[in-house]
């Protein structure tokens, strides 16, 4: 048993070993091809939550820490656990690339492996330091988008207000159509939500005749010849990472769809835990009428929100959908009059806004990791999550209001 837990201290060294020397190859070596990362919950720039897959766990989680902290982890002790498996103590030091501020963050990692490689890891850290050490920078830098900053945005109108992220699309003489511009203002805005502690809830909107008609066509065509794919995969690049900020952050999500819908612009309502759609407005793929293959998500999203034979449908025969049908096939929430729609669903991102973030945020992450858990995997993890959540102020004050029968006041905490 000695040389047991020696071997797999070691392991474990050189995983820390690699990740602060950048070896990403190292560090794929180390895990098991079936290898799940579970990131503790309130992790800054909407990090928290699960991770499938080596390369998931290296792109978007230990790459996109190591973009926005200069950080190590320094392990101070090992120790076996039931199920064989580890438990390592100690703390993350560095600082944050974009303050400058020091973290120093104690951690606690359990590992479990399958035989020489490590299958599973849950971390556990003080997810205040890190906050505290981003200080609410609007953006982490990421060096593969280093984008405009919050005060430059010019196709997108942002603003917090009582809680509520307001992000509102503001192209309207092209109806919102994304250009690579909007691309990269949509992750800047994104970094800017998963940053700051006094965002609670978020509104996707947009100005004009039409939420998105989707990709900007005549910004294609600026490409040169057989340069089109290229310029349309550079576009993509930064609104995808936007959408995975966005994710995982504890502030729930309202899209306000109107007018049209369409191609990757669908990735507003994918984003969304509620979308409330205006009478009259028109969903579509749209990519079959122009040769694409999709992005926005939607490959993934659509087969789970409306089934796969309708989502086949809807990207193979480009299918035009109207606002009760998207209702009746589960796509939207509810039908409202256009022109009650914005102020419809600002109300219902404020009285989200007054909630219990923490406990959204948790069923948020619930919600999206049902997918790939199975029944038992997915009771053990509402158990985690009740006995987590159960620990905020927020749960303790409530139980304490249900008891005098009063009404409870939420902080997100």
């Amino acid at each position: 048993m000695t040389n047991i837990i020696a071997d797999r201290a070691e392991l474990a060294g050189s995983l820390y070993r690699a990740l602060a020397a950048g070896d990403a190859d190292a560090v794929g070596a180390l895990l098991d091809p079936a290898f799940v990362g579970v990131a503790a919950a309130g992790m800054p720039l909407g990090l928290g939550g699960s991770y499938a897959g080596p390369e998931a766990m290296i792109r978007d989680f230990w790459w996109r820490i190591g973009a926005a902290f200069r950080v190590t982890a320094e392990p101070e002790s090992f120790d076996t656990l039931s199920d064989d498996r580890l438990q390592v103590v100690g703390t993350y030091r560095g600082t944050c690339r974009r303050t400058g501020r020091t973290l120093e963050a104690s951690f606690i990692h359990i590992l479990t492996f399958n035989g020489w490689r490590i299958s599973h890891l849950r971390q556990l850290t003080d997810t205040v330091a890190w906050s505290t050490a981003l200080d609410g920078a609007e953006r982490a830098g990421y060096p593969a988008y280093p984008g405009p900053s919050i005060s430059d945005l010019v196709t997108i109108d942002y603003q917090v207000h009582n809680g509520v992220a307001q992000v509102i699309l503001n192209r309207p003489e092209q109806r919102n159509a994304i250009d690579l511009q909007m691309g990269e203002e949509t992750l800047t805005v994104a970094r800017a939500i998963a940053a700051d502690p006094s965002v609670r809830a978020v509104l996707f909107a947009g100005n004009g005749r039409a939420l998105t008609v989707g990709g900007d066509i005549d910004y294609f065509t600026s490409a040169s010849p057989g340069a089109f794919g290229t310029l349309a995969g550079r576009m993509t690049e930064p609104f995808h990472e936007a959408f995975r900020i966005l994710e995982r952050i504890d502030a729930p999500i309202v899209t306000a769809a109107h007018g049209s819908v369409a191609g990757g612009g669908l990735g507003f309502v994918y984003a969304a835990d509620i979308v409330v759609a205006a009478k009259g407005t028109i969903f579509s793929t749209a990519f079959s009428g122009i040769g694409l293959s999709g992005d926005g998500g939607g490959t993934w999203h659509l087969p789970r929100i409306i089934g796969e034979s309708r989502a086949r449908r809807m990207y193979l025969e480009n299918l035009r959908i109207d606002a009760d049908t998207a209702e009746k096939w589960g796509l939207v929430s509810e039908v409202v009059p256009a022109e009650t729609l914005r102020d419809h669903c600002l109300a219902k991102a404020t009285k989200l806004a007054g909630g219990p973030t923490k406990a959204f945020g948790r069923q948020r992450q619930l919600l999206r990791e049902t997918w790939q858990h199975s029944l038992s995997e997915q009771l053990r993890a509402e158990s985690e999550g009740v006995r987590d959540t159960g620990n905020t102020y927020d749960a303790q004050h409530a139980i304490g209001a249900f008891l005098s029968k009063t009404r409870p006041i939420f902080e997100g905490r």
